[in-house]
Formats: structure tokens, sequence, C-alpha cells
């Protein structure tokens, strides 16, 4: 009888996990609305080279301390360049460049 109640137990708690599981891995709606037109998409610490326009890809490396590609586009070395949107792109250190909310660069210490 007490070997049938800790095998309940197991399989509440696997049911519970499996279920934790399945929300956390779909996939997040997308933003809608009149801000999700006007406002340009935000990208935080690092920018895949692919998602900046063909132009500023160039002086492209690894980064030794992350593993992830970046490109400097004539920054130097030990900067990155970030590109928020046509207005509103530069350098800031590997790792510490962001688009805040409203779509500018910013680059924290």
């Amino acid at each position: 009888m007490k070997a049938v109640g800790i095998s309940r137990r197991l399989v509440s708690v696997l049911a519970f996990i499996a279920g934790l599981a399945a929300t956390s891995a779909g996939m997040a709606a997308p933003a809608s609305g009149p801000l999700a037109i006007a406002t340009p998409v935000i990208q935080a610490d690092w920018q895949d080279p692919l998602a900046l326009p063909p132009r500023f890809r160039n002086h492209c490396a690894i980064d030794t301390f992350s593993s992830r590609p970046y490109c400097s586009d004539h920054c130097g070395p030990e900067y990155e360049f970030y590109y928020c949107w046509h207005h509103s792109f530069g350098c800031c250190r590997i790792g510490f460049g962001y688009c805040d909310w409203r779509g500018q660069l910013r680059c924290h210490p």
C-alpha cells in the first residue's frame, strides 16, 4: 500500500515537471499593437554579424571571452560595432553596447 502511494506521487511529480517543461519550451507570441510597428527590435549586449547591414560587416572576429562572432567596422581593437537602426549605430566595447527602449545605442561601462 505504501509503494502504491509513492509511485502515485512520483507520477504526479513527473507529470508536473513535464508540464513545466512543455510550457517553458513554447514560443513567445510576437509583439502586437502600435508600438510593435513603430519600435525597432531591441538587441541587448550582442548582435550576430548577419543582423548588421552588409556595409558594416567587416573586420569581423571571434571574441575570445564569449566565443561569439562580432564585427568592429573600423572601431578599433576591443570594440564592437552595434546597429540599432539607421539613425543610431556606432562602436562600444565588446559586449557592452545595447539598444535602449527608444532604439538609441547606449554603451554601459
